[in-house]
Order: structure tokens, then C-alpha cells, then sequence
């Protein structure tokens, strides 16, 4: 074996292909192959959009599971350890199987050059055919048409919400975005779609190549009360369902387009009103709008670009809150800080900028004049860590005030 610890296989994952994001499905197909990776025996559910994946992810894996069906999960990236982007059953895949998974690729790819995200795509496919899984969940990386993931057909696709972000490859209009999403979509095999306005690209799309689209408030719709919600379709209706574990508004669109998704495969899969609730309550997402109890409440999130920022904005709002909000912000270069800053003005008292360790980080010094461009008005300091920044939001607080740590996957895992 090249490497005894996943630790050794990570890091020259991460040296091994020249660039850290090189789109194309050819090196992957190739190598399937030599692994003899055919076609799978299990249903594949792959997700895609701009925000909302991994929710998605989450409640289909666990009411899966609550069926009793056996469930392989795909997502990236990860808050804590690499495992946790590969789960069967609800259980995080080992080290050992993933180094003895990389070693196999290894073995099979010669002179074919992966990525780190294509290493890890190529285990998760060969683990889930080894454990003889039922359906496989699988998170889309980045865009669709080209990401690693979309080697396997989906037999059902599910694009969450459309926004900007990552531009530099999925092109800076929403109608370009949401024609690279929709490439994880198959001609005659449906696709749910759970943004609200959705691109004509997208719908044109889908008309030429003849996937049966599925919209949110056309096709299907949720009504919700004040404890409760209820979904329907046109063949159906789900009543009295309660309201997802995962905090937020916009978690019931998810879980909307979740339960669309479970109709189109419910001859395959059946799940009853009793599976679906116990889903919807142990699904859990870290980083997620995530509570975190305290002397001074802490709040995590990923949000890392406008879409998303707008989104934690509308859910801190709706949380009561006695005192100030204090942000605890990082971001990496490529993202719209101004459209993030922008979209949680009116609910931040004070702005604690925190540099990150790694390459691809904005500077704080670098994100503080962007505040400034945008008129900020309240407090702003900057850090050099998160932990720094987060521990002068929390020394700052006083009673019924909180901390809100958000703008990147990389923040989120220094705090939790």
C-alpha cells in the first residue's frame, strides 16, 4: 500500500493533480472503468443547486433509513474529519476502508491524474457498490454537468436553489448556473426542482431532453401553520408533518422537494407518514443554522455567498433575540463579500472579520474596506483566526446578545 493512514493519502491527494478544481468527467470515467465500476444496482438520487444540498441529503438519508432501506450518503465538504463525506447507513465510513478504497484507485488509475474531490467521488462509488446499498444520495460538488459525481446517472435528480457562486466556472448569470446544474439530469428521468423561479434555461433544458420536470408551488406545494405543515402533490397528500429539525425557512422548500423526490421512487422505496416525520426530525446537517446553548448563544453557519446570506438573515430575524447580534465572518477570495455583507446589514450590530488558514482566504484586512464601500456603520474589527474574532464577539457580549459565526465551511470547523 503507497500509504498506511488517511492522514498520508489526504495529503498526497491534495499535491497529486495540478490543479485543486479541474472539471470534466473523462478522468473518472476512465478510471471507473479500470476499477470495473459498472452500472450500479442501487437507485441514485444526485442533488445539485446553488444552497440546500446538504439538507436535502440529510433528510433523505434519514427517512430512507427510518424505512428501513440501506442508504449511502456522498457530501463535501466536510466540518470535521474527511469520513464524514461518506456514510452508509448513518454510520461514517472507516479509515481503514478508505485507505484501502485509495489504494485500489490508486492502483487503477496508472497515469490518470486525479483531484482530491475525484479520489474521494471514486471511493464513495466503490465503497456503496461493496456494501450493497439501496439508494445512494449523492451531493453534487460544484455545477453538475462536470462534476465528478455526475459519472453515475441519477435516477431521479433534485436541484435545489439557484444563485452566484462560483463563477469563475459556472459563469456569473443565474440562466448559466442553472443550465451547469441541470446537466446531472437524464433524458426520460425526472427532475424535482425546489427554487421558487427557476431559469428558463433549466426548463428548456429539461423540455429537450425530455426529463419530467417537477416544480415547487406548481407540481408540488407545502402550506404552513403554526407548529405544523402539510405537502401535496397531484396524486397526493402528506398532512400534520412536522416542522424539519434543521433550522430555517427555506429548510421547508428542502424538505418540500425532499418529499417530491420520495413520490417519484415510492414504488421502488415505499415510506410511510410515520417514516417521514422521524426524518424530518433526526436529520441533522452541521453547520446549518446550528444552536449552540451558552452563557452567550452561538450560531453556525456555512453561509457563503448573497443566496444563502439572505437566508440566514430572514431565520435571524425570525429567532427572537433581546440584544445584539455580533458576526463573526471569514470568507475565501472568490466570493461575493459585498452581496454577503449587503444581505445581513439590518440584523448585524457589530462585525468581527477573522483571517482563515488557508491559500484561497480573504485577508480581514482585505474584507474590512468592502464593509466600508457598503456604508457599514456599526463596530468593525478584524482577527488574525476565528478563534481570535469569535472569543472578542463572546468577551464583547452582554446578556441575551448573540454570536453568529458564518461565511465559509472553513469558519463553521474552527467553532464546532
Amino acid at each position: 500500500m503507497r500509504f498506511t493512514t488517511l492522514h498520508e493519502w489526504l495529503q498526497w491527494q491534495e499535491t497529486l493533480h495540478p490543479s485543486e478544481i479541474d472539471l470534466g468527467l473523462d478522468r473518472v470515467r476512465a478510471v471507473m472503468q479500470r476499477m470495473q465500476l459498472g452500472k450500479p444496482d442501487f437507485t441514485v438520487i444526485s442533488v445539485a443547486g446553488t444552497n440546500g444540498k446538504g439538507s436535502c441529503v440529510a433528510m433523505l438519508d434519514t427517512i430512507y433509513r427510518s424505512a428501513g432501506f440501506k442508504v449511502g450518503a456522498y457530501t463535501s465538504p466536510h466540518i470535521h474529519r474527511y469520513n464524514e463525506r461518506i456514510c452508509i447507513n448513518g454510520e461514517e465510513i472507516s479509515d481503514t476502508a478508505l485507505c484501502e478504497a485509495f489504494e485500489r484507485i490508486d492502483q487503477c488509475r496508472d497515469d490518470i491524474s486525479l483531484t482530491y474531490f475525484e479520489f474521494g467521488t471514486l471511493a464513495a462509488i466503490a465503497l456503496f457498490h461493496e456494501a450493497d446499498i439501496d439508494v445512494a444520495i449523492l451531493e453534487v460538488g460544484l455545477g453538475g454537468r462536470l462534476d465528478a459525481v455526475n459519472v453515475l446517472d441519477a435516477d431521479v435528480a433534485l436541484v435545489t436553489s439557484i444563485g452566484l457562486d462560483h463563477q469563475d466556472w459556472l459563469g456569473d448569470t443565474r440562466e448559466s448556473v442553472a443550465l451547469e446544474k441541470a446537466g446531472i439530469t437524464r433524458s426520460q428521468r425526472p427532475t424535482v426542482c425546489g427554487d421558487t423561479d427557476p431559469p428558463q434555461t433549466l426548463i428548456n433544458h429539461l423540455s429537450k431532453i425530455e426529463s419530467p420536470l417537477y416544480l415547487l408551488n406548481r407540481d408540488f406545494q407545502c402550506q404552513k401553520e403554526a407548529s405544523t405543515w402539510h405537502w401535496r402533490s397531484e396524486k397526493r397528500a402528506r398532512h400534520a408533518l412536522p416542522r424539519p429539525a434543521l433550522r430555517g425557512e427555506i429548510q421547508f422548500n428542502n424538505a418540500a422537494s425532499v418529499l417530491m423526490v420520495l413520490q417519484l421512487l415510492e414504488d421502488r422505496f415505499p415510506v410511510s407518514n410515520a417514516n417521514i416525520r422521524e426524518g424530518l426530525l433526526k436529520a441533522t446537517a452541521p453547520g446549518r443554522f446550528q444552536v449552540i446553548p451558552g452563557d452567550v448563544t452561538l450560531i453556525a453557519d456555512v453561509a457563503h455567498n448573497e443566496q444563502a446570506a439572505q437566508a440566514l438573515a430572514t431565520t435571524l430575524k425570525q429567532m427572537p433575540c433581546t440584544g445584539k447580534t455580533h458576526a463573526v465572518f471569514g470568507v475565501l477570495q472568490n466570493k461575493d463579500v459585498l452581496g454577503i455583507v449587503n444581505a445581513l446589514r439590518e440584523v448585524v450590530d457589530d462585525w468581527h472579520l477573522a483571517d482563515l488558514n488557508i491559500d484561497r482566504a480573504m485577508p480581514a484586512c482585505e474584507i474590512q474596506p468592502v464593509l466600508q464601500q457598503a456604508h457599514i456603520q456599526v463596530p468593525i474589527s478584524c482577527y488574525s483566526s476565528v478563534k481570535l474574532a469569535k472569543d472578542s464577539a463572546i468577551a464583547n457580549a452582554s446578556e441575551g446578545d448573540r454570536v453568529v459565526v458564518f461565511g465559509s465551511f472553513y469558519v463553521v470547523s474552527e467553532i464546532l
